[in-house]
C-alpha cells in the first residue's frame, strides 16, 4: 500500500461475513480517509480503525490521479455527511478521489439484475422482511437503506416511464413521416427517438440496481439472526 491508494477491507453486513467491502483512501502516514461507520461522516482515522482487525487490500487502476491529487480530493470532503447506500457510499467516495468517477462496483454487481418490479411490490416485502430484527442499530440501518431505495425509486421510475413514452412517440412520428415521403423529417425524428432510448436505458439500469439491492435484503433476511 502507498499514499493515495484506494484501499478496502471486508466488513460484516448484519452478521454476514464478507458481504461488502469498506473503502477508503490511504494517506500514506498510517491514516485513512473514509466514510466512517456508523457515523456516516467522511473522517480521517488510523488504519487499524479502518481495518477493524481485517486484512486491507488495494483497488488497482490503470489510469488514476497522482497521490497528492487523491489526498487533496479526499481532504476536500472531510466532514461530509451525505452518505447514501446506493449513490454515495464509501466506495463511491474512494473511487471518486482516486479516479474522478463516482462509482461503486458493489452496487452494480451486487446480485443478478431484476426486471419489471413494481414500486409497491418493492416496498412492502422489505417491511415484512424487517419484522423481528432486534439488534439495536439494525432497524435503523435497514430503515435507512429502505428509505434510500424508496426515495431513489420514486424519483427515477417516473422519468423512466416518460422516456419510454417519448421514445415511442418519436418512433411513430418517424413512421408517419416516411408514409408522407419526408425522409428528412423521419431522420430527425429517429435521432430524437435514439436520444430518448439511451436515456431510458440509463434509467432502467438505475432501477435494476435499486431492485437488486432490495432483493438482496429480502433474500438474506432469513440469515439475519441478530442477537
Amino acid at each position: 500500500m502507498a499514499r493515495g491508494d484506494q484501499v478496502y477491507a471486508y466488513r460484516e453486513f448484519f452478521n454476514l461475513d464478507g458481504v461488502y467491502e469498506h473503502h477508503g483512501v490511504d494517506c500514506g502516514d498510517g491514516s485513512v480517509i473514509h466514510y466512517r461507520k456508523p457515523s456516516e461522516i467522511v473522517e480521517r482515522t488510523s488504519m487499524e480503525t479502518f481495518a477493524r482487525g481485517g486484512k486491507v487490500y488495494i483497488r488497482p487502476y490503470p489510469v488514476r490521479y497522482i497521490p497528492d491529487t487523491v489526498i487533496q480530493r479526499a481532504e476536500s470532503r472531510l466532514g461530509e455527511c451525505k452518505y447514501n447506500l446506493l449513490f454515495n457510499n464509501c466506495e463511491h467516495f474512494a473511487t471518486w478521489c482516486v479516479t474522478g468517477v463516482n462509482d461503486s462496483r458493489q452496487i452494480r454487481n451486487f446480485v443478478p439484475l431484476l426486471n419489471q418490479i413494481d414500486v409497491d411490490q418493492l416496498y412492502r416485502p422489505i417491511q415484512e422482511a424487517l419484522t423481528g430484527i432486534k439488534k439495536d442499530n439494525a432497524p435503523l440501518l435497514l430503515d435507512k437503506a429502505l428509505a434510500d431505495i424508496r426515495t431513489a425509486w420514486d424519483d427515477v421510475h417516473p422519468q423512466y416511464k416518460q422516456a419510454l413514452e417519448d421514445m415511442n412517440t418519436w418512433q411513430n412520428v418517424a413512421k408517419e413521416a416516411l408514409k408522407r415521403n419526408r425522409e428528412d423529417l423521419a431522420r430527425q425524428a429517429l435521432q430524437r427517438k435514439i436520444g430518448y432510448e439511451k436515456r431510458a436505458q440509463e434509467l432502467e439500469e438505475n432501477l435494476e440496481n435499486l431492485a437488486a439491492m432490495t432483493q438482496t435484503l429480502i433474500s438474506n433476511q432469513k440469515n439475519l439472526q441478530i442477537l
